[in-house]
């Protein structure tokens, strides 16, 4: 059983990865929205538009800490240099670039327009982020890189 178990680590290994930096980068992400949704609360309720402030500063830190991690542990990035690395940060930021606004979409629809509850939509729109993020790292970004 316990040699199983091992040798499906090993197969996904990088999926099983990325799942847990993916894991990791929304807690950053979380942590600094509701952080910001906190000490922002009064103004949110007051402007809704304030809440994608508080999602921009979020989505800074966390694709700067998934950039990282996902360089280094997950796809396991050999490009060296100041302009390879530089490259590979402008094609992540920019798939980030589109998931977030994706993301961004579904907080105006969910939460600005329908009145949801903000975090039950930051929740929804988290798993369709990391889903396409995984996506767009594996088949664009990371993918001349990879063992």
């Amino acid at each position: 059983m316990i040699e199983k178990i091992k040798a499906l680590c090993l197969r996904y290994r990088e999926q099983l990865l990325y799942l847990i930096f993916g894991g990791l980068t929304t807690v950053v992400d979380w942590a600094v929205s509701f952080l910001l949704y906190r000490v922002w609360d009064q103004a949110i309720d007051a402007h809704a538009f304030v809440i994608h402030g508080a999602n921009v500063i979020a989505w800074i830190a966390a694709v700067l800490f998934a950039f990282f991690t996902n360089r280094k542990w997950v796809f396991e990035s050999t490009q060296r240099g100041t302009v390879a690395v530089l490259g590979e940060l402008c094609a992540f930021a920019g798939g980030r670039v589109l998931t977030f606004f994706l993301q961004e979409a579904i907080v105006a629809v969910f939460f600005d327009w329908l009145g949801w509850n903000k975090y039950a939509v930051k929740l929804i729109a988290a798993v369709l982020v990391v889903i396409l993020n995984y996506v767009i790292s594996k088949l664009v970004v990371f993918r001349k890189s990879q063992k």
